[in-house]
């Protein structure tokens, strides 16, 4: 723990590179709080002081020969080379060092490693993250993905729902899927929906596909409903048939709700058999003006919108506007490419839905 200069073997040096180099690999995704950062800048100043100690023996006479200046090289490479950080990990051992004349070598050491780490593959974090089947985007879109469409990575069928639906069917539909959006649709141009109770009409015997060839569609689209919105529905009891409670409630009540809201398995709890044969009118609470791509929509420009705004979902639709499939971010990010041995190499990670 002495760092004064001359204290250190090449022995001990070499003895900790390999025995700190192999705790990290062993520890690192464990469910411990071992972490790699700082291992990795470790075992990175170990092997640069010895190389710097290599180098103060052939060249004895030098002064820029400094086996401390090539233990701090040598944490910067090891670490970029990992992480595969360049702007924010020089700000870090600039701030470490508190000498900004160390901000040029230590720039060019990263972005060295960062090339020649992306050669053989991509960050650790980056592979932690695949084998974890997150969904997480990257910066761009895979290459060649401007040649494939909605229709190719789209998934279907869709749990639509229609415009005046039936509580039982909702809550089915809500017990057993767990997807957060559900696109609101028309069976028919014509179809009404109201309450029972002020005379409106309203036919819930319209099918929820309908088989044009080889193409299948769900309805006209009209609109995109969230999970939590269906849930406080059903809690509130805002059924057409109740004629009271659908006059009466407004947006506080969804207000009330944030951010915590109900599962829909204790809201259930509380719905009789009776009431599973109310219907609840969807469009006040739906979004009309949801984001929706056609189905001949690139991958590309299907990746900038989820990665420039944040969705968790996008409905596909045909040339009459009509639902014929969903894309959510775990969709997208399945297909990755990689630049190896002269060639992309195009692949799709196996992604859990649970």
């Amino acid at each position: 723990f002495h760092n004064v200069e001359g204290t250190w073997r090449p022995e001990s040096l070499a003895m900790f590179t390999v025995i700190y180099y192999g705790l990290s690999c062993w520890t690192y995704g464990l469910s411990v709080s071992s972490g790699l950062f700082i291992p990795a800048l470790l075992v990175g100043a170990a092997w640069g002081r010895l190389v710097g100690i290599g180098m103060k023996a052939l060249f004895p006479t030098q002064d820029w020969v400094s086996p401390g200046k090539f233990a701090l090289i040598g944490a910067a490479a090891n670490l970029g080379g990992i992480v595969r950080m360049t702007i924010s990990l020089t700000v870090i051992l600039i701030e470490a060092t508190g000498n900004l004349t160390f901000g040029l070598p230590i720039m060019i050491t990263l972005i060295t490693a960062k090339w020649v780490g992306d050669m053989f593959g991509e960050g650790i974090y980056d592979i932690h993250i695949q084998l974890s089947s997150i969904p997480f985007l990257g910066w761009e879109p895979p290459y060649g993905a401007s040649n494939i469409y909605a229709s190719e990575v789209m998934s279907s069928p869709v749990t639509t729902f229609k415009a005046c639906e039936k509580v039982g069917v909702i809550i089915d539909a809500l017990e057993s899927q767990s997807h957060n959006g559900f696109p609101v649709v028309d069976t028919t141009v014509d179809s009404f929906c109201g309450a029972g109770a002020n005379g409106r009409h309203f036919d819930m015997n319209q099918s929820y596909s309908i088989d044009y060839g080889h193409e299948t569609t769900f309805g006209r689209y009209r609109g995109l409903v969230l999970r939590w919105q269906l849930i406080v529905m059903l809690k509130q009891r805002l059924f057409n048939e109740y004629e009271q409670d659908w006059h009466t409630y407004n947006w506080q009540t969804f207000r009330d709700a944030y951010p915590r809201y109900e599962s829909i398995e204790s809201v259930v709890a509380d719905i009789t058999d009776r009431e599973r044969e109310y219907t609840i009118d969807i469009r006040p609470v739906m979004n009309p003006s949801a984001y929706a791509v056609q189905h001949t929509a690139s991958l590309t420009r299907i990746f900038r919108l989820f990665r420039a705004i944040g969705l968790r979902h996008l409905v596909v639709t045909n040339d009459r506007n009509e639902v014929i499939g969903i894309v959510t971010r775990k969709d997208i990010a399945r297909y990755r490419s990689r630049w190896t041995g002269g060639k992309y190499l195009w692949h799709e990670l196996q992604i859990s839905h649970n």
